[in-house]
Order: structure tokens, then C-alpha cells, then sequence
């Protein structure tokens, strides 16, 4: 297919969040940027979502509402009966589209395999075993990860070699500051994985300010945060402002002096160091799932393998400079290289 032709491309919600997310939604925020530069491009873009998204593309209806809300009111329970739904629907318009990316996980896979238009999964999350079943037996549908090292254990055990896209931001809507920040910041789940706990105590031990911007987002984060972060806030020292929208954040990031990441998990991505990064804002983080991959030592921050040893990498950290932190990584993580890269994965896979 001629590289400039113009496509029929479907894209498939999680259905949990609206398009764009108002405050947390790393998936849903990524899929905006995705569909608005296709729809820029010229490509034909329908979007499979809740009727509450706002976007470029054709939206195809196919839940009033993301279940997240409909959950809070009460309307909605399991998530099968809406996914399952979603793809019936995906699969009854199959005919008139190109490609089909889907971003549900690959529970639903096994139906896309069952489709004569060419597909494409993006695994948001780490591969488990149910996942790496469902690509051992559907291995025509393509399935690419969000970093190298998310997708490293199932190649290996399927032995097949997935495309990898990282995530994008949009630079252009960031505002940054190169001039030294005030505090540091986490934003995030508040959640054990992601560590609020561990930024705190970095923050303790450097003596700075730490600014803490997010929520708990289940019964367990909840606990979580009671028992172990809640009683460290001071509204000094350290200050939680809640969840935040994308004004907010910017002001949050721009204004810091370093975004602290001291995650005790295999993170797959993590959205919010490019998001701190365009704003000219360095990264120190733990070194563990995609850190290494998104964070350039000695450029953008500064990473250690050993929590212990974060502290120590604050005050190089905010000796780089800012303006560098930007540049380096609008290089690498601009939204549009992102979408360069889909584009190319999407005319491979058609013509394959």
C-alpha cells in the first residue's frame, strides 16, 4: 500500500475512562493524541467508545457513559458484558476498515483472530500468563508493547519478537520552566507499586518539599494510603493536592524541581516522566521496568537500581539542564513520533 494512501482505521476504547480523561487515564490520553493526528493526517478514524468521548474521529457509541462512572451510579458491575458488546459491534463494521487497533486487553484477542481485517493490540499492561496463552494461540494478531522490557519474558516464552511503540506527549501543550524548581513531585496511583511512601521518605532525607498529586483508585490503594502515606502529610513539608487535570499538572511539574519515581514494580511505561520531562523537569527514579528505557542517565535524570540510593540523586539531578531535559526527550517521545511509528506498524501488517 502506497505509504502516503489515506486509511480506514478503527480504534477500540478500554471503556473505562472517557476520551480525553479529565484527570487520571494514561491509556485514554494516549489514545487522543493517536486518533487526532491520524484525523490531522487525513485518515479516516472511527472511534469504538462510551458516548461521553470527545473526538476528531467518527465515534461509534457503544456504552451512554465510561463504566467508571456508570459504576459510581451503579448502573454497571462487570466489565464482560460491555467488552463483549464493544467487539460484536467491532466485528459486525469489521468490512469497512483497513486495520483495527485495539486497545481492550487481549481477553478479547481470540475474537480479533477471528476477523479477516488485520489487527493490532496494544498490551498496556505487563503480559500474564492468560496473556501470553491467548497470543500463543492467535499469533496472526499482532500485539505490540508500550516498551521493550514489558515484552521481553513473552518473547522469550513464545519465542516471537513483538513490535514495541512507546507512548507519546504532546510537547506543544506543556508549558516549561527552565529556571530551578521549589519543591518535588510525585504524581500517580497512590498505590504501593507506584510508591508514594518511598518518595516521602526521599524527600524527608534531602529536606525539600514534596508535592503529592493523585488518588487511591481501589479499596486496597485506599487502605494503603490511610495506613502508610496519609499520616507522613504535613501540609508543609509535604502537602497532597488530590487528583489533578492537565492545567494542574503542568503547574504541578513545571514548578518542580525534580519528578520522583521510585516505583516497586515492572512498570510497563510510565506516561508521567515524559509529561514531567516536557516541562523541562528531570526524573529520578528506581530502576526497574521501563525506567531505564525512557529515562536518559545523565540528560533527562538520573536512575538507580537501589532505592536506597535515590536520595543522592536529587542534587544531581536538578544541576541538568532544563532546557536539555526537553529537547532530549520531546526527541524521542514527541506524540507524533509515536504515531510515525503506529503508521508504519499499520501499512506493515496490511500488506503483509
Amino acid at each position: 500500500m502506497l505509504k502516503n494512501s489515506r486509511l480506514r482505521i478503527a480504534q477500540v476504547s478500554p471503556l473505562w475512562t472517557r476520551i480525553p480523561p479529565t484527570t487520571y487515564g494514561g491509556i485514554e490520553l494516549v489514545m487522543k493524541l493517536l486518533i487526532d493526528e491520524l484525523v490531522a493526517r487525513g485518515h479516516e478514524v472511527t472511534l469504538f467508545s462510551s458516548g461521553d468521548c470527545a473526538t476528531s474521529a467518527h465515534l461509534h457509541e457503544t456504552v451512554d457513559r465510561n463504566l467508571t462512572a456508570r459504576v459510581i451510579t451503579g448502573e454497571t458491575e462487570m466489565f464482560e458484558h460491555y467488552a463483549n458488546s464493544t467487539m460484536a459491534e467491532v466485528m459486525g463494521e469489521a468490512g469497512r476498515f483497513d486495520l483495527i487497533h485495539y486497545h481492550l486487553s487481549t481477553a478479547w484477542l481470540p475474537l480479533a483472530g477471528a476477523v479477516r481485517t488485520p489487527g493490532l493490540f496494544t498490551m498496556h499492561s505487563s503480559p500474564r500468563v492468560d496473556d501470553e496463552w491467548a497470543m500463543g494461540r492467535w499469533p496472526e494478531v499482532e500485539v505490540a508493547g508500550i516498551s521493550t522490557c514489558q515484552m521481553h519474558a513473552a518473547g522469550l516464552k513464545l519465542e516471537r519478537e513483538f513490535p514495541v511503540v512507546y507512548n507519546g506527549a504532546d510537547f506543544a501543550s506543556f508549558e516549561p520552566r527552565f529556571e530551578p524548581g521549589s519543591h518535588l513531585a510525585f504524581l500517580g496511583r497512590l498505590s504501593a507499586d507506584k510508591n508514594p511512601l518511598g518518595a516521602i521518605r526521599i524527600a524527608q532525607e534531602v529536606g525539600m518539599p514534596l508535592v503529592i498529586a493523585g488518588q487511591p483508585q481501589n479499596q486496597k490503594e485506599a487502605a494503603y494510603f490511610k495506613s502508610e502515606v496519609e499520616p507522613l502529610i504535613d501540609g508543609e513539608q509535604i502537602r497532597w493536592i488530590g487528583p489533578v487535570n492537565h492545567a494542574q499538572k503542568n503547574e504541578l511539574l513545571r514548578h518542580a524541581a525534580a519528578l520522583l519515581f521510585p516505583i516497586q514494580w515492572e512498570e510497563p511505561f510510565g506516561l508521567v516522566m515524559i509529561e514531567a520531562m516536557a516541562c523541562g523537569t528531570p526524573v529520578v527514579a528506581h530502576r526497574r521496568g521501563s525506567v531505564e528505557e525512557v529515562v536518559d542517565d545523565g540528560v533527562t535524570g538520573y536512575t538507580s537500581g537501589s532505592m536506597d540510593a535515590l536520595p543522592e540523586l536529587v542534587a544531581p539531578a536538578l544541576a541538568l539542564n532544563r532546557e536539555h531535559v526537553r529537547a532530549r526527550a520531546e526527541a524521542r517521545f514527541g506524540h507524533r513520533r509515536m504515531v510515525d511509528d503506529y503508521l508504519a506498524l499499520y501499512r506493515a501488517l496490511i500488506e503483509r
